[in-house]
């Protein structure tokens, strides 16, 4: 008989807590190193486990996806089946701690956000820590703005977003964009934000036995030093949840589960905006782990995020 190592919340959906009772009890740990090699290894070890699950969200929905780069920076084109320009692109920056992950093996999410909005999804395929630091990568982003602004793009036609560090990095790039007066793009969309990489808020202590995926100790503290130096934690651009929000920020949609310790990171990053009259919607999903879009985009709770963030680009691009 298989152990549950987690409490199954009877208030989610049956699929949901199917996925729950499988997850194997969580002793994730990166590598406290510089040796690139070993990073290297890591990242590679975890591109390989990803690669069914990917074909076989292509497989279901059968976009376009094309290789190319922007400025200089590789993506992955992605298009919806039957796909129709409408003059607006989605950027996508992805997860992993930013140590972990690529555009190829995050089509979990790209791939069903392209076929709920209809949109043309670039998926930024950015040098990830130690490999580069927070101010290349950010730079990278930037470039890919630039870029699509080049095509004919104007930046009320471009939205962005990002799960886990890839919110953290989203929300840091647009206020970098802003700090450097290139203005910003339409609207903002956060999943599961790592918006503070320091171990800082309530459910990094309350949530830490309780959640699935994440864990600090060993994991969340090397790759943040990874991708910057202790004295930059909590520079904005780094941790975005430091940022000054009154001078400015697009419209921005917030989703977290009630069972990651990430749940605090959302809760202040959304206080933070509201409190500077930024139009803001903070969406949380009951006794949902941590970027369950991306990792299980198949269940109800995923298809029900996943269509009301298609809600709010198409309010807020206008299409």
């Amino acid at each position: 008989m298989m152990i549950s190592y987690y409490s199954v919340p009877t208030t989610i959906s049956p699929e949901a807590q199917e996925v729950l009772r499988q997850f194997p009890q969580n002793t994730k740990s990166l590598p406290a190193t510089d040796d690139l090699d070993v990073w290297k290894k890591v990242w590679q070890e975890n591109e390989e486990s990803k690669k069914e699950d990917n074909a076989k969200v292509v497989d279901h929905y059968k976009p376009v996806v094309q290789e190319k780069k922007l400025g200089g920076v590789p993506v992955l084109d992605v298009k919806p089946k039957n796909w129709q320009d409408n003059g607006k692109v989605l950027i996508y920056l992805h997860g992993g701690a930013y140590v972990l992950f690529s555009a190829a093996s995050t089509l979990t999410s790209s791939v069903p956000v392209a076929d709920v909005t209809g949109l043309r999804v670039v998926s930024v395929d950015y040098t990830v820590a130690p490999f580069a630091k927070w101010d290349k990568i950010t730079d990278q982003i930037i470039q890919v703005i630039k870029e699509l602004i080049k095509e004919g793009y104007e930046l009320e036609n471009i939205a962005i977003y990002g799960d886990s560090a890839g919110g953290g990095l989203t929300a840091g790039t647009v206020l970098k964009m802003r700090e450097q007066g290139l203005s910003m793009p339409a609207a903002v969309v956060l999943w599961s934000c790592w918006s503070d990489i320091t171990e800082t808020g309530d459910t990094y202590e309350t949530i830490k036995d309780r959640d699935p995926i994440l864990v600090y100790d060993n994991f969340l503290a090397n790759a943040a030093n990874a991708y910057a130096d202790p004295a930059d934690h909590k520079n904005p651009y780094v941790s975005p949840v430091y940022g000054d929000y009154n001078k400015g920020f697009p419209p921005t949609l917030i989703q977290v589960g009630t069972t990651e310790i990430f749940f605090s990171n959302s809760v202040r990053h959304y206080q933070i905006l509201d409190q500077a009259k930024i139009p803001v919607k903070f969406d949380p999903y009951e006794g949902m782990w941590h970027v369950f879009q991306t990792l299980n985009w198949e269940l109800p709770e995923s298809e029900l995020a996943r269509q009301k963030m298609a809600v709010f680009l198409a309010e807020h691009l206008k299409y």
